[in-house]
């Protein structure tokens, strides 16, 4: 993000810095705390899991003198512990997202309903949201984008997420004016559609991760989230429901992205996809209509044409957040938004036969995955949004496997702030 060292360094130089508050304290989590901790210009003066010893051991990995850290659920220790350079650990978020001398809120939780609450939260308290929450924002990001424009902060995904990295390679090529034909993801392991917590379980123990978490990417939903996201920020579409899939290098994405009349795969031009092969990187493919462009895009060796591949093979995860935060608080710029409304939705589908009055669990769970639609096959189809599972919906027929949930197979037995926030965006 050019220029955002300087303006850090020139912040801090005034003696000031951005004032983070930080929802969230895993993998995610601690990465950032750590990764600022290193940064001129920025600070995460509160943090809050529902799990306080999390927030205690990020601080203390990031560096933080224990004596630093002020353990309270009180808004004026807060404001004093800020004041006197020390850092806070809550355990209610809302305590962060109302804080008065946080800046910046992040939600790295990613759990929808609880980061639809914070959004809400922060949007009330004239904060910007930083969203490391892809779950959230596919399912009722549009509804939040426009209470923030109108509360005049800003609503954004995160860079080093991979909808954020893939933005960056869309303004790159659509700024310089070339036809952006397909943009996409590698997905780092085999789709595996009954992937649950068990299946994932003793590969999660070896990485350190959630098994839950794990299970959201091998099943796909993670996958179809983040692909949405970017649908939702450029107006693509999928090409197809569920997308392609398609195994490949980077060197062989130029001709499979063209058009099954031009030898390729795809059916439309304006596509979001994921491929296996070119994990963990990020893509977009361009052309243009100029002869001249073409000879010098060849001359950079970038291919033969038509197509070409602008690839980036990394994403850094929440280790970036910093740069979005940064972008938010100076510019007043989100690094990724939901720009179109909804172009695609990404739908529950069942992942086992499910039985009348059966409850659903969680994203990653048992007994669901994600499926990405275009928006208008979904609506047509009132097929029930994968960011809304929880624990409180009930199944009220018998679902068979694979088959797509809609709106009128399910009950909603308790109320919540990402259901409230859905109906508000449907009207």
């Amino acid at each position: 993000m050019l220029g955002m060292n300087r303006k850090l360094s020139a912040f801090e130089t005034e003696g000031k810095y951005i004032k983070v508050g930080l929802i969230g304290a895993g993998q995610m989590g601690r990465g950032m705390i750590s990764q600022i901790e290193g940064m001129k210009g920025m600070k995460v003066v509160a943090t809050a899991d529902i799990n306080i010893s999390n927030v205690i051991n990020a601080y203390k990995y990031a560096g933080i003198p224990e004596e630093n850290i002020i353990q309270t659920e009180k808004e004026e220790e807060a404001v004093r512990a800020v004041e006197e350079g020390k850092v806070t650990a809550f355990s209610e978020a809302e305590k962060v997202a109302s804080l008065p001398s946080v800046d910046v809120v992040v939600d790295a939780t990613g759990i929808p309903n609880v980061g639809a609450a914070i959004a809400w939260e922060a949007i009330l308290n004239r904060k910007h949201i930083v969203m490391l929450n892809v779950e959230a924002d596919v399912t009722v990001g549009p509804v939040l984008k426009k209470l923030a424009d109108s509360a005049g902060v800003v609503y954004t995904g995160s860079a080093g997420d991979e909808p954020g990295a893939v933005m960056e390679l869309f303004d790159f090529a659509d700024a310089l004016g070339f036809e952006v034909i397909a943009l996409g993801k590698g997905k780092n392991n085999p789709l595996n559609l009954e992937a649950n917590p068990s299946t994932a379980a003793q590969e999660a123990e070896e990485k350190g991760a959630s098994p839950k978490m794990l299970a959201s990417f091998q099943d796909g939903t993670k996958t179809m989230v983040e692909m949405n996201a970017v649908a939702n920020a450029t107006g693509f579409i999928p090409d197809q429901t569920g997308m392609h899939g398609f195994s490949a290098t980077v060197d062989e994405l130029a001709d499979i992205f063209q058009l099954k009349d031009n030898g390729g795969q795809l059916h439309h031009k304006g596509i979001v996809e994921y491929v296996q092969g070119v994990a963990p990187g990020v893509f977009a493919i361009i052309t243009s209509h100029n002869e001249e462009v073409h000879e010098e895009l060849q001359y950079v060796k970038l291919g033969n044409g038509p197509h070409y591949t602008l690839y980036r093979p990394y994403h850094l995860t929440s280790l970036e957040t910093p740069l979005t935060v940064a972008r938010a608080f100076f510019d007043k710029e989100p690094t990724i938004a939901p720009n179109y409304d909804r172009q695609a939705e990404t739908v529950a589908t069942a992942k086992k036969d499910l039985k009348e009055g059966e409850f659903l669990d969680s994203i990653g769970g048992y007994s669901v995955y994600g499926t990405l639609m275009e928006k208008s096959e979904a609506d047509g189809a009132e097929a029930f949004p994968i960011g809304l599972v929880d624990a409180n919906v009930k199944v009220m027929r018998d679902v068979q496997k694979g088959e797509t949930l809609t709106y009128n197979d399910i009950e909603q037995t308790k109320e919540s702030t990402i259901w409230r926030l859905r109906r508000l965006q449907e009207q």
